[in-house]
């Protein structure tokens, strides 16, 4: 008489798992995500969702055909054991909580060469070539150190180019 109390609680989870899924599965596309930090975000972008709340964990609901691979091998190397050729790989927002504003774009302004720095317009900061920031910021211009330090403009860093 007790196996079947056994069989009708074990009969109940098999039921009961596949209902929270379709239920987390019936959200609209990057509706509903939750936070690092426990929280949840409803928002129509995923744009800005959870920052300040250290990042999203998981997105709940339809997602691109790239995002599930990702995310099943993520579920993969937690569920592993953790040797050291298979640790998971966590990275760190940016301080800001933007990725974006600390990394300059991929190609340089048109100009620029031995002898010219790029001056950053927006800061008054120059920068020197083989710089990262070296024609790359939004608003700038070449000119020649000494004229960049003769318009106010400082190293950046404090590292003058030349010596």
């Amino acid at each position: 008489m007790k196996s079947y109390g056994l069989i009708a609680v074990l009969l109940a989870g098999f039921l009961m798992g596949p209902a929270v899924y379709a239920q987390q599965a019936s959200a609209p596309a990057g509706s509903t995500g939750q936070c690092k930090d426990g929280s949840y975000t409803n928002t129509a972008s995923k744009s800005g969702a959870c920052s300040g709340h250290k990042g999203v964990k998981e997105w709940y609901g339809a997602a691109s055909t790239a995002a599930p691979s990702a995310a099943a091998a993520e579920n993969k190397m937690a569920a592993a054991p953790a040797t050291p050729g298979n640790t998971p790989k966590t990275t760190a927002p940016a301080p800001g909580g933007s990725k974006a504003a600390s990394q300059p774009p991929a190609t340089a302004a048109p100009g620029g060469g031995p002898g010219m720095v790029w001056v950053n317009s927006s800061s008054k900061v120059y920068h020197c070539q083989g710089d990262k920031w070296y024609g790359k910021t939004k608003s700038g211009s070449y000119m020649s150190e000494a004229d960049a330090k003769a318009k106010g403009f400082h190293a950046d860093h404090g590292k003058a180019c030349t010596q």
